[in-house]
């Protein structure tokens, strides 16, 4: 395994938690979504095949806690066949350099996504200054610099998701250029991401508590919200009868198509910030 990866030199633990830290959810017998503390992270697989695809990489230093997660619901010896990003933002690749090494396992994210975990690029600064709660005031403090994959993350093909057959991924963006979210037409089943969560992630008793409550795209983070907006419509027209968003608690059923009809219909004073950089 070659050791030219690294973070950015502004890698560090943030003192941000939530109740749900730890908590696995088996959504369906294939199914897994694991809280690491404010992100969550999605384990797609039976329990009996002890292979799995894991999608994001939760918070730094948190690499220990993920493989305890796969190793209880996979077995000790199991191991992904793939890791999928959705994005690159500090809280889904945060421990991925030291899984990729454990696992020696392969990376895939949207080629738009692609110069953000090479190293190439930064993203826009978090925006401390948006309209939102202390968590968005923090914002300033989030890690930003890029990290380098190396050779270890791959392009994701039009279409296809590695090692998924009955998933499809589509470009979500407006979060981030290259996010992406995943969908099983079998079941409705779909993999948000950042596109939409179901908490405001900005507020941080919120995030603490995980009140339960639609809402945009995190807003320190979001640049571009006439796409995050069409992105969410996106979703929508697929019917999903269930989703794991990457912060907040899943939904399903009437209440996920009633909180994506009202996000839709109230995009502008649900999600858009009333004042901040990127609006």
């Amino acid at each position: 395994m070659e050791h030219n990866m690294f973070y950015g030199q502004d890698y560090k633990v943030l003192p941000i938690t939530s109740i749900k830290d730890g908590k696995i959810l088996e959504i369906s017998d294939d199914l897994f979504c694991y809280t690491n503390h404010i992100v969550n992270i999605v384990f797609i697989g039976g329990r009996e095949e002890e292979e799995f695809v894991l999608i994001d990489s939760g918070l730094p230093k948190s690499s220990k806690e993920i493989i305890k997660t796969a190793q209880f619901i996979y077995g000790e010896q199991s191991k992904p066949k793939a890791i999928i990003l959705t994005h690159g933002h500090f809280e889904h690749v945060g421990s991925i350099i030291e899984l990729i090494e454990y696992w020696d396992v392969p990376v895939f994210a949207h080629e738009k996504e692609i110069p953000y975990l090479t190293g190439e690029k930064a993203y826009e600064e978090p925006d401390s200054t948006v309209e939102g709660g202390l968590v968005a005031k923090l914002a300033g403090f989030f890690p930003n610099e890029p990290i380098h994959l190396s050779t270890h993350v791959h392009v994701l093909e039009e279409g296809t998701v590695p090692f998924l057959s009955e998933f499809q991924w589509l470009h979500t963006p407006g979060h981030s250029p290259g996010h992406i979210s995943l969908f099983r037409k079998r079941d409705g089943a779909l993999i948000v991401g950042d596109s939409f969560i179901t908490v405001r992630q900005d507020s941080l008793f919120k995030t603490f508590v995980q009140k339960e409550e639609m809402s945009g795209p995190p807003r320190y983070f979001t640049t571009d919200w006439p796409l995050a907006y069409e992105s969410v419509k996106k979703l929508q027209r697929l019917n999903p009868k269930l989703a794991i968003t990457g912060h907040g608690v899943p939904i399903k059923g009437d209440k996920l198509k009633q909180g994506l009809d009202e996000l839709i219909e109230h995009f502008n004073e649900i999600a858009i910030p009333d004042y901040g950089k990127y609006v």
